[in-house]
């Protein structure tokens, strides 16, 4: 792992604010990649909540149908190394309008489908577009904009993941009882095409990588492998980050229906409920981290959610569990909200767009038994103390591994050949 560096204060924020103006176009990125993420999480989210619904009219259990899940995260890291690298080699805005028709094309496919095949091929195909848009749309945006408030907007942006997931809540809840399952997927595609509009004529190219000219295969496998120890070391990082957002999040429903004895609509509220905290959180502890620096401001939103625990597991009403739910993913999705800033600012201008987002999703696949491992323990004890184990566990690793590595909060992107 790579020793620390000193971090700019904000005097040193300040001057590279003045010296260098932040493109006039910066919040159409924010925005647009916040939109792309949205999308994507939408229709993910579609498949998670409409699984049983899907199962039945292919004759498939739910074990079978989760199984489509499986497959979309694991084609996540192609699609993170494929339009990623594209990104950096041919510049962030055409990359991302070909990654948003792909995954919209897919997601349109998703409700034509009439054989269980052809679902889990499209889920696959649909992987591979999710999996790039991240790490092209975080590139863009935080390469545009101002250094100093380069927490705040990484909290918006990430966020799109939340907002995704809410808004998947919101129409399995108004619109599957009247619509059935397939046209929902017709809801996030139609919109994703207008995104493209936006991004054709509203977003113009990342000026970092304009004024770098990028770099031909040769020199793009170089320096990625150049950059292999901090490659590792961001995989790790990811893989606790994502022990701690799925380990609170995907066996919550679960816990409400089992231990709580919630229906499935009830559950689903509370979830959507929770993800308005996620959306507040990350953009507040992603401005708390332009002031505090990102590792300071990640660990203490962990350090909070442990002390929440108790309320969030073990709560003693009904109204309880729903502010603990709430406070709960305020801090996980908190913490979250400062990866996108974090993880471009470790990352080298030749490759910011394939090396940060292949290692999200390289961690996605390591952290992806961590369900497993929760769903075990929940036979052996309580939901409640499984979760409330898990999480304290995950926090804990999560904030060390953090505090293990270096931050570059406000550096000035394109002014070194190495970010990292």
């Amino acid at each position: 792992m790579a020793n620390r560096t000193a971090t700019p204060n904000h005097e040193t924020l300040n001057h590279v604010s003045s010296d260098i103006q932040p493109p006039i176009d910066h919040m159409s990125a924010v925005w647009a990649t916040f939109l792309g993420w949205t999308l994507d999480a939408f229709d993910f989210f579609l498949v998670v909540f409409c699984l049983t619904t899907i199962g039945k009219e292919f004759g498939k259990s739910d074990a079978q149908m989760a199984l489509s899940l499986t497959v979309t995260l694991a084609f996540r890291p192609v699609g993170a190394f494929l339009f990623g690298i594209l990104a950096d080699r041919y510049g962030r805005r055409t990359p991302l309008i070909i990654n948003i028709l792909f995954y919209s094309i897919a997601e349109a496919f998703t409700g034509l489908v009439h054989t269980y095949m052809a679902f889990m091929i499209l889920r696959a195909l649909f992987g591979i577009g999710m999996g790039g848009q991240w790490g092209i749309g975080a590139s863009l945006a935080m390469e545009k904009v101002p250094a100093q408030r380069r927490g705040l907007l990484s909290g918006l942006l990430q966020q799109g993941y939340a907002a995704g997931s809410l808004l998947a809540a919101i129409c399995y809840l108004l619109l599957l009882g009247k619509w059935g399952w397939r046209p929902l997927f017709f809801v996030g595609c139609i919109p994703a095409l207008f995104l493209v509009v936006f991004v054709y004529f509203r977003v113009r190219e990342s000026e970092v990588w304009e004024r770098s000219g990028g770099q031909d295969w040769r020199g793009l496998a170089r320096e990625f492998g150049s950059h292999w120890r901090l490659f590792v070391y961001l995989t790790v990082f990811m893989m606790m980050m994502l022990f701690a957002s799925h380990g609170t999040q995907d066996m919550y429903p679960t816990f409400l229906q089992r231990q709580w004895h919630f229906t499935s609509t009830q559950s689903s509220a509370i979830t959507a409920f929770s993800m308005v905290g996620a959306i507040i959180g990350g953009i507040v502890t992603g401005h708390l981290s332009d002031r505090w620096g990102r590792r300071r401001a990640m660990i203490s939103a962990f350090v909070v959610g442990i002390l929440i625990i108790p309320l969030w597991a073990y709560a003693p009403s009904k109204l309880l569990l729903i502010l603990g739910a709430f406070l709960m993913q305020f801090m996980v999705q908190g913490a979250w909200g400062v990866i996108p800033a974090h993880l471009t600012e470790l990352a080298p201008d030749s490759v910011r767009a394939s090396l940060p987002g292949l290692a999200y999703h390289c961690g996605l696949i390591l952290s992806s038994l961590i369900v497993y491992i929760e769903a075990v323990f929940a036979e052996k004890a309580s939901y409640a103390t499984a979760m409330a184990l898990t999480a304290l566990f995950v926090f804990a690793l999560a904030s060390i591994v953090a505090a293990l590595g270096r931050e570059q909060r406000g550096t000035v992107f394109g002014t070194s050949t190495d970010g990292g």
